[in-house]
């Protein structure tokens, strides 16, 4: 069993509960700065091995693997001073947010030796994984297009003061998710154009930054895919449509994995169509506590995904180059939101010598 150190217990919660049921972790130690959060979730899990000290847990030689769910700008040093002190690591998405600390990064995990994933937990969820099995063993064919979206009524969003800020983006803390089912089936995106709005509720509620955005995505093959997101006014009913949905439009198929509704739709070489809906036990696998509101079932399946990459020795994915290139092109769609133009994202990548 590997032995486990988590490292934010906000996010972190789900990794707490995860790595509790899982026959390949034994949780060492939780970790935050807020010595409150750490009673709490030592009560809520009857836990109690925590520490409001980074250090104290880097310090545990018995710990094998960091987990990292911290504010987005702390990723690049929580993860350099795990890789110093000879951890695996876990660390959410978004990966970094820094893409000048990327080449350190690198040089510093080739240099350790220890692996690092980018615990972008929705590749793990039942009908994404049906979806990405059915298409490896050519039920549909090969592809010719993707599209994702992720439309949420984040309405309530609007009434947090750091929702308000300029640093908040939707299209890192939202459009991230379905932008990355694009890039693990169009790895080799090459371009990107979009436009974005902010709403009139999120103009009302004085928003800083788009609610509200399309994009296409142009690979260096020539295939294309778009992707969307809307976060700040009503949804269709579930049973008429999904939050987050992934659709691959193939040469002799067609597949649709609808998220939160755990959904799964194919039309296969054949021609026979097929839905696949999981009931109630796969529900409380996947949905623990408070409704959808936490996924510690995703995070389960991609904690023992990585044990498996260690104790197998095979790389897991996303790892850093490929968290690095979902950052680069998160940033190149930015772009072409404030310029209105085409970015080409090894454009994004070059500026930064990678």
């Amino acid at each position: 069993m590997l032995r486990l150190g988590i490292l934010g217990l906000g996010e972190g919660r789900s990794t707490i509960s995860a790595a509790l049921s899982s026959e390949k972790y034994e949780l060492k130690t939780i970790c935050d700065v807020n010595e409150e959060l750490c009673r709490q979730r030592a009560k809520e899990f009857d836990f109690s091995n925590y520490t409001t000290s980074y250090q104290q847990m880097l310090d545990d030689k018995d710990i094998d693997v960091v987990a990292i769910y911290t504010p987005d700008h702390l990723h690049a040093q929580h993860i350099q001073q795990a890789l110093s002190h000879g951890k695996h690591v876990i660390c959410t998405k978004p990966f970094i947010d820094d893409l000048s600390r990327a080449k350190e990064l690198l040089d510093l995990q080739a240099k350790s030796g220890k692996k690092v994933f980018v615990g972008q937990s929705s590749r793990f969820f039942e009908p994404a994984k049906r979806q990405r099995k059915d298409y490896e063993v050519g039920l549909i064919g090969e592809l010719i297009t993707i599209e994702a979206y992720y439309h949420a009524d984040h309405r309530w969003f609007l009434k947090k003061g750091w929702s308000l800020l300029q640093s908040f983006k939707w299209l890192y803390g939202g459009l991230s998710h379905p932008t990355d089912f694009i890039r693990w089936y169009l790895p080799d995106i090459e371009e990107v154009m979009g436009y974005g709005m902010i709403s009139s509720n999120g103009i009302k509620a004085g928003l800083r930054n788009h609610d509200t955005m399309h994009f296409i995505f142009k690979a260096a093959d020539g295939r294309i895919a778009r992707v969307s997101g809307a976060y700040t006014g009503p949804t269709q009913p579930a049973d008429r449509d999904s939050g987050m949905s992934t659709l691959l439009r193939c040469t002799e198929g067609a597949s649709q994995a609808d998220y939160h509704e755990l959904r799964y739709s194919i039309t296969d070489k054949t021609g026979e169509e097929k839905i696949i809906r999981w009931g109630d036990e796969v529900m409380k696998h996947y949905f623990r506590f408070e409704g959808q509101s936490h996924h510690a079932g995703e995070y389960q399946n991609y904690l023992d995904y990585f044990a498996d990459s260690i104790e197998q020795s095979f790389t897991a994915y996303p790892d850093m180059q490929e968290g690095i290139g979902t950052i680069a092109l998160l940033q190149a769609m930015d772009s072409s939101l404030e310029t209105g133009k085409p970015i080409k994202v090894q454009d994004i990548l070059n500026s930064y010598g990678l």
